[in-house]
């Protein structure tokens, strides 16, 4: 009963939370002024295209581009019915995009699941190669492959990730032919899901999930590597060794678990901090993610497109900090105590 609660009241949370970032995010994307109509409009009129500049008009009008910014934001969340009745986000409606001249879903529809699948296959990468690493170095703490598994992690921290993918996509193409640009074959592109289609993004996923995931892998390596230092030489360890627990029950069993804390509280922030930091990546590595959509769309102002994957992004966050926040609990049965004491 009381996690029900608990859930309920983070479900709330969760809900005033993503409409003060949907407020914040329309009116910074409404910042600059004028918008993608509004540009539009200015060079057609110079080019004296009659004919376009009156559909441009037509659409502003449409799409309620010319009301004032608190009557477009609240419409575009859905909170009011829009010009002719259109409905927001709350009805399920993502917007329309001018720039694609379609519906939002229509153009970020599979960029989508194409992002998560990317993200989570590097996110796996990061986890399944720093932990093992991580603890083989805090075990050998100065020993030859303490020293290497240091100097490769500086290296790993220290390159960019899309000069990494800039020197992958030259040597594999030059030493063995392979191309590596894209998430899969373009003669799948066009096509509807298959096996085949999917053996296709398979492949091409190595390179991209490297890439993504080389810096974050680095950074929890030497995270954990010292949480588990610090774990080791507490005196519950030293009472554990004692009465004759074993080093690899000892070592799984505490301070493991008490070491992956921060990384569990990180949860929220991983898939954010990936599909942001992974925009240069998808240029370079030409993947058809929502990181190259997103840095176009608010270069031309395409107010609504710009939006939906902002408040898609932010919705990962906040569902990811519930996560983090469960799996805590369950983890650290010290987290849960706390909470009842409070």
């Amino acid at each position: 009963m009381a996690l029900l609660r608990y859930l309920l009241r983070r479900l709330v949370t969760m809900l005033l939370t993503l409409l003060a970032i949907s407020a914040l995010v329309f009116f910074i994307i409404k910042l600059p002024p004028g918008d993608y109509l509004t540009n539009q409009i200015a060079e057609l009129a110079a080019e004296g295209d009659q004919s376009s500049l009156e559909k441009a008009q037509f659409l502003r009008h449409q799409f309620g581009l010319d009301l004032p910014v608190w009557e477009q934001y609240l419409a575009w969340i859905g909170l009011m019915p829009g010009p002719n009745g259109w409905s927001g986000l709350l009805q399920g409606n993502w917007g329309w995009s001018f720039e694609y001249n379609q519906p939002v879903n229509a153009v970020v529809g599979q960029a989508l699941l194409l992002t998560l699948v990317v993200n989570l296959a590097a996110v796996i990468f990061v986890h399944i190669v720093a932990i093992p690493i991580a603890i083989y170095s805090a075990v050998r703490q100065y020993s030859i492959g303490d020293y290497l598994v240091t100097f490769i992690g500086y290296i790993g921290l220290a390159t960019p990730s899309f000069l990494l993918a800039l020197v992958l996509l030259y040597y594999l193409n030059r030493w063995f032919g392979i191309s590596i640009g894209g998430l899969m074959d373009p003669a799948y592109a066009d096509q509807a899901w298959s096996m085949e289609k999917m053996h296709s993004i398979a492949a091409h996923l190595i390179v991209p999930t490297v890439v993504i995931g080389l810096a974050s892998t680095a950074a929890m390596i030497r995270r954990m590597r010292a949480n588990l230092l610090d774990e080791l030489q507490k005196q519950y360890v030293v009472t554990a060794r004692a009465k004759g627990l074993s080093e690899g029950r000892l070592l799984l069993k505490y301070p493991f678990r008490m070491s992956l804390n921060p990384f569990i509280a990180d949860i929220g922030n991983i898939l954010p901090h990936l599909v942001s930091g992974s925009v240069l990546v998808s240029l370079v590595l030409n993947l058809p993610t929502v990181g190259p959509i997103l840095l176009q769309a608010l270069r031309v102002q395409d107010q609504y497109l710009a939006g939906f994957i902002l408040m898609f992004v932010a919705m990962l966050t906040v569902i990811g900090m519930l996560i983090s926040d469960l799996a805590l609990a369950a983890l650290d049965p010290r987290i849960r105590f706390a909470g009842r004491a409070a």
